[in-house]
């Protein structure tokens, strides 16, 4: 596995080729890690890309100009080794672009290149999807990263804490139908105080949380004793908050998302679903989000 490093006087980050996926992002001054390890026994991944599909369409196809093609769950990027195209000691980048192999289930010219820069104790994650094909290109993009909790084996998950910049008293959420993986209709209400939720034993049991509608653009973990110690910005229209359902995971990932699974009363094209994307030709679409260790 090729992995490459980024290292600033503040955090030491490691990247690896295969699905450009960030995979170790450690303290130095502590010697920490902050990002799960990606042990199969609960997740197998660490911050993998979704992309060109974030969760699942329905029935794992979905419908473009009047043909059916196949979709698995957040696209394929992530299964793919990219070409590392540039790297400095703080800042390196990755692209995959459009092969026979990906438009027999994606019929679309694309190049995505995905870049890490340290920026003293932040990591900043970029994104770029350029459309190189002559009609538009309908795409959704995401990330997954995963972090320690409870961090460095201090205590337990459930006296942890998820933190949110808002000043409302609530967060609006939905969730997974677990029977078919895709949006149940119903919200819920995830209760708040100054900013602040515990993460309870089953808080996970029924799946992720879907947070729509750019409640928030900044979510953070912290300790029993409340000090934030690992923060997410973004400017995405919505995320996800995850742990693997009644495995009592050590660790939660915080997702922001530039499209999401279709709902249970969808039933549309890929042109038509929601939260998706389109540029047109020639056109390059850019975002990034921020990961601070704090």
């Amino acid at each position: 596995m090729n992995t490459y490093i980024l290292e600033n006087d503040v955090l030491r980050v490691t990247v690896r080729q295969k699905s450009a996926e960030l995979i170790s992002a450690v303290k130095k001054e502590t010697g920490v890690e902050y990002l799960w390890c990606g042990d199969a026994k609960y997740w197998g991944w660490t911050s993998p890309i979704l992309f060109p599909f974030v969760g699942l369409t329905r029935d794992k196809k979905y419908t473009y100009e009047g043909k059916t093609y196949p979709m698995t769950q957040h696209g394929f990027a992530r299964d793919y080794e990219f070409e590392v195209i540039s790297q400095t000691d703080a800042e390196i980048w990755f692209a995959l672009a459009a092969t026979p192999q990906t438009k027999e289930s994606y019929p679309f010219d694309f190049r995505l290149e995905i870049g890490y820069r340290l920026e003293r104790g932040s990591i900043q994650v970029l994104w770029k999807v350029e459309n190189t094909d002559s009609k538009p290109l309908y795409f959704s993009i995401g990330a997954h990263p995963a972090f320690m909790c409870p961090l460095n084996g201090e205590g337990a998950q459930k006296d942890y804490y998820m933190g949110f910049e808002t000043d409302a008293a609530e967060l609006r959420y939905r969730l997974i139908d677990t029977s078919c993986g895709l949006i149940a209709p119903q919200e819920y209400a995830l209760s708040l105080e100054n900013g602040l939720h515990r993460i309870e034993k089953d808080r996970f049991d029924l799946d992720a949380l879907i947070i729509e509608g750019r409640q928030t653009r900044k979510m953070w973990l912290a300790k029993p004793d409340r000090t934030p110690y690992v923060c997410v910005e973004f400017d995405a229209p919505l995320f996800g908050v995850w742990s693997p359902a009644k495995l009592d995971a050590p660790f939660v990932c915080i997702e922001p998302w530039y499209g999401r699974s279709d709902g249970t009363d969808f039933h549309g094209t890929l042109e038509q679903r929601e939260y998706g994307n389109t540029a047109a030709p020639g056109e390059t679409f850019e975002t990034s989000y921020r990961i601070s260790i704090l």
